[in-house]
């Protein structure tokens, strides 16, 4: 812990909301454009609107004891564009409107760290950083997560990069904020070990998550 915010060692945001419990399966989220429509450099409360069906999505992994996990890179700190405070003001604002409809995350982690960024945050290539999978690791190490079983959602191939990383069963990219080249390079992630599936937004991704065809494996 460094000062008020749940921040580790590195430097990074790493808040742990539930308890372990045994092995289970996670659903990483990206934040923007994948859980809040996407604002640049997200800071301020009044701009947060969570995207179409995300709520319904994570109530859906709640119930079912699947852990639910925020992974976002939050270069805006680096880059000295906002605090940790305005971030920890705009989570609360994401979850007080996940909790209204019944949802709620089991972890959200952040790094704040960019090559372009400003002491202590500036760093060519942070563990923490996606595309590199620290973020997920992390997690999974507090949460006692089954990686082998887990899925990430996100809108950038960084994202579906750290999933393939970290070694998790596959990835959904969302195709709606970015297209053609970015879209290539996400799909190119794609492995024999490491599904990449395409969606055009959270509902449809919903339809396609192989986690909701599982049987539950922790009671939530």
């Amino acid at each position: 812990m460094s000062g008020d915010w749940p921040l580790g060692e590195d430097g990074a945001w790493c808040e742990i909301v539930s308890e372990s419990g045994g092995p289970r399966p996670a659903l990483f989220l990206d934040r923007d454009g994948v859980v809040v429509d996407e604002v640049e450099y997200l800071c301020e409360v009044e701009k947060v609107a969570l995207c179409p069906g995300v709520a319904g999505m994570i109530a859906r992994a709640n119930q079912a004891g699947i852990a639910v996990v925020i992974v976002t890179n939050q270069s805006g700190i680096a880059r000295g564009l906002y605090g940790w405070a305005d971030f920890a003001a705009v989570q609360d604002e994401i979850a007080r409107r996940l909790k209204a409809e019944g949802a709620f995350w089991d972890a959200v982690m952040a790094a704040p760290f960019h090559p372009q960024g400003r002491a202590p945050w500036r760093h060519p290539d942070h563990p923490t950083r996606k595309p590199n999978p620290g973020m997920l690791l992390a997690a999974a190490r507090a949460l006692d997560l089954d990686l082998g079983r887990s899925w990430i959602l996100g809108d950038r191939a960084t994202d579906m990069a750290a999933g393939h990383r970290a070694g998790l069963a596959g990835g959904i990219f969302l195709g709606q904020g970015y297209d053609g080249e970015e879209a290539a390079r996400a799909m190119a992630e794609a492995a024999p070990d490491y599904a990449v599936l395409r969606a055009r937004d959270t509902l449809q991704a919903a339809t396609l998550l192989p986690l909701f065809a599982d049987p539950p494996t922790h009671a939530a």
